[in-house]
């Protein structure tokens, strides 16, 4: 599996080179690549489908004990080979619906990049494996639907996907961490075998909110939901892929595979069931209200996705069972309408509900593939629509609150499908559309395909489908005795007189939709404060409040730099103080003051002179001067107190930097005083207090000594083996020689600085 996923980074490495050598025919191994990923997985499904997982696992961080595992159960093989077969129809799909686009070596390049992250994602076995790929289908999404990057659109709508989803990325990774912690194990199959112990940790329920954040974001539930329809600015095959099958299904993916570990507590089904099923309602009243083919679309996915997600909260063998039948289904029919859609636009040149009548004279096969998916969207048997149908309201019998939330979803959706698979093809209608004559293969075999797949599986539920099926929802449920069965027709029953219910209220709803449109309108009020709404105005916030920010700490006066290090410093210094060090005893330090000599009371009031009139000056030349002086009256403490090299060393240094400022100084600006009194003493106060804790620590570092025989090793070894009779050049130029090049290196790059600056001598009356 390691090897897959390399194959698949590999492949989106070259996809622009090959475009380049293969011109139009890019698509050939482009499309041949899904397909081998695709029958590698189909390789591993006699052994998935006797009950048996298959693991692979490769050294990744030994010393952390971090592995790169993969895994592929039930679950992790339906989505793989979901991703892998709708990658190939995609691929396809893309290389006509952006035939003589010049960028479309990038565009294979971010699209077999983002589905190779989900294959990752889903047969990770590792958290932190599955994190990476979990932030590498943010990034790739992010490059997919900012791909009309001159469109600024496509930029908001990128950006927006990105934040939303890498925020909740970083909840998520944040939970995976806390659960690995709580379960002493770095693998959701570990994590499984401790589930007790997970249950009964006190990092229990801040997991389980930052995971459900993670998959909320990414699965486009409520509150989060406004980021999927601003998606849509993609091209229609991005739609098609990652928002229909395979990136907005990774937050349910995760959901389910985490279900068998954290299900139990009230607190995760009771958040999965009301976040999924207000986004359930939400999205299929927002979709009802939208013109636009994507739009419609995208609120019936969300809704969608909050079905699904309800399903998981409810988590009985039932609910699991609808889940995972419904998933597949609507990734079939969901992925054909947006394909259709796709069509729809690149023939008309608009996707407007209002502009588009009988169709299905130009676009026969578009609308065939229509009409199927939206058959199975509405749950007309024979289609797997209709078993997952059935299957929703079964598991949601014995709750009225859901079943109403089903009931609702399954009549908007039937509404929809007759929009899609009606209205635009064969209602005939006074008025007609412009469609382009040419109707190009690659644009209609797709859909096709995954609406005939809908069919199909309907038909053949009991012997194609329910096996893998099967096998996903033993994985969801952690029983591997679970039976499921499926079948078109159970008798007349509850279900089937809410099936047809639904499909008569949807009728209704479809028929009653001018009339709804026009009063619609008094709803437009409530966008202006909703989520997306919310977002926006955040987003300015951020963006002005960075711009403050930065311009208050970036004053351009290297004073004002100075003194923020210095306060965050002391700030630091002063927190671990308080935390971790003793205290110092200072009646000893009191009694050494006695041994104090006149003279260096003599040379400390020097100092102490030289710094008041320091503050007070107004001349650049007495400040040198008298800094100069402070230095040498530094120099004269050490040679007071026997360190003589060291006082040579202070010296040259004040002696050269005297000399130097005095030569620069009519090279320098003009000296710009502190406007207020408060910001000269505000540097007094930090330069102050700096000082007295650097003298802190040093009197603690003189108390707190820890013994060393570094100094008598040094003492030894200096003349014997360094041949130095000075220990202290010995060790900056022996021991310590790596330390000493890299301070000549930091002072030879200030010399070029400074003499870069030299030589803007701009001539006069010039600026430089």
């Amino acid at each position: 599996m390691l090897y897959a996923i390399l194959f698949g980074l590999l492949m989106a490495a070259v996809a622009p080179l090959l475009h380049r050598l293969l011109g139009r025919w890019v698509a050939v191994p482009m499309v041949l690549a899904p397909l081998l990923l695709l029958g590698l997985y189909f390789s591993f499904m006699p052994e998935v489908l006797q009950g048996h997982a298959v693991v692979q696992r490769h050294t990744w961080v030994p010393e952390l004990d971090i592995n790169l595992q993969f895994r592929l159960d039930g679950l992790s093989l339906l989505f793989a080979l979901l991703i892998s077969f709708f990658g190939a129809l995609v691929m396809f799909y893309a290389s006509g619906y952006l035939e003589g686009d010049p960028l479309l070596g990038r565009f294979y390049l971010f699209l077999t990049l983002f589905m190779t992250s989900m294959l990752g994602l889903v047969t990770s076995d590792n958290i932190f494996g599955l994190f990476v790929f979990w932030e590498l289908t943010s990034i790739s999404s992010y490059l997919l639907i900012g791909y009309k990057q001159a469109e600024k659109e496509a930029r908001v709508a990128a950006w927006q996907a990105l934040l939303v989803t890498g925020l909740g990325g970083l909840a998520l990774m944040a939970g995976l961490i806390l659960l690995s912690v709580a379960g002493d194990s770095y693998t959701f199959s570990g994590l499984l075998e401790r589930r007790p112990e997970v249950l009964e940790h006190p990092f229990y329920l801040p997991a389980v909110v930052l995971v459900l954040l993670g998959c909320f974001t990414k699965s486009a539930q409520f509150p989060f939901h406004f980021w999927l329809p601003n998606a849509m600015a993609a091209p229609t095959p991005v739609s098609a892929y990652l928002h229909s099958a395979t990136m907005v299904k990774a937050g349910i993916y995760l959901l389910a595979r985490l279900s068998p570990v954290l299900s139990g507590p009230d607190v995760w089904h009771v958040s999965l069931m009301t976040a999924g099923g207000i986004t359930a309602v939400l999205g299929a009243v927002l979709a009802l209200q939208h013109t636009d083919l994507k739009a419609i679309l995208a609120y019936t996915t969300i809704s969608a996705l909050g079905l699904l997600v309800t399903m998981l909260g409810i988590g009985t063998d039932e609910a699991m069972k609808a889940m995972l039948v419904f998933l597949l289904a609507h990734a079939l029919y969901k992925g054909t309408l947006f394909l259709v859609a796709g069509g729809i636009d690149h023939r008309t040149g608009t996707r407007d509900l209002n502009r588009l009548f009988s169709l299905g004279k130009h676009m026969r096969y578009s609308g065939t593939a229509a009409t199927l998916a939206a058959l199975s969207m509405a749950g007309v048997i024979p289609f797997l629509g209709f078993v997952g149908k059935e299957l929703l309201y079964e598991a949601s019998l014995e709750n009225y609150l859901l079943l109403g939330i089903c009931l609702v979803t399954g009549v908007a959706f039937v509404a929809v499908a007759l929009i899609m698979g009606y209205r635009i093809f064969w209602h005939k209608g006074e008025e007609k559309t412009q469609v382009h004559p040419h109707a190009h293969f690659r644009l209609y075999f797709p859909p096709l395909v995954l609406a005939f797949g809908g069919l199909l599986l309907g038909l053949l539920v009991n012997s194609q489908a329910l096996p893998l099926l099967q096998q996903g929802v033993r994985t969801i449920t952690a029983d591997p005795s679970l039976e499921l069965k499926l079948s078109l027709w159970h008798g007349f029953t509850p279900v089937l007189g809410l099936s047809i219910l639904t499909l008569l209220l949807g009728l209704a709803l479809y028929l009653a939709l001018p009339w709804l449109g026009q009063r619609a309108a008094v709803l437009q009020p409530l966008y202006r404060v909703g989520p997306d709404a919310a977002y926006h105005k955040l987003f300015e916030l951020f963006l002005h409040g960075s711009k403050s920010f930065i311009l208050w700490l970036q004053d351009g006066h290297l004073r004002s730099y100075v003194m923020y290090i210095m306060f965050f410093f002391c700030g630091l210094l002063l927190f671990i103080l308080w935390r971790d060090t003793p205290g110092i005893d200072f009646n000893d330090r009191i009694y050494q003051l006695q041994e104090v000599r006149l003279y260096e009371l003599v040379v400390l009031f020097l100092v102490i002179s030289a710094l008041v009139y320091l503050l007070g000056t107004r001349s650049r030349l007495t400040s040198i001067v008298v800094m100069g002086l402070i230095g040498y009256s530094s120099a004269l403490f050490y040679i007071l107190f026997g360190a003589p090299d060291v006082a040579a060393t202070q010296f040259l240094i004040e002696t050269l930097t005297v000399v130097i400022f005095v030569l620069l100084l009519h090279k320098l600006p003009a000296f710009i005083y502190l406007s207020h009194q408060f910001m000269k003493y505000k540097f007094i106060a930090i330069s102050v207090v700096f000082g007295a804790l650097m003298t802190y620590v040093m009197l603690l570092v003189q108390q707190q000594a820890i013994p060393s025989q570094l100094k008598e090793y040094y003492g030894k070894v200096s003349y014997l083996e360094a041949h130095g009779r000075n220990i202290v050049n010995v060790i900056l130029v022996d021991f310590r020689g790596l330390d000493t090049l890299g301070e000549i290196t930091v002072l030879a790059v200030a010399a070029l600085g400074i003499f870069s600056l030299l030589r803007l001598n701009p001539e006069k009356g010039g600026k430089p």
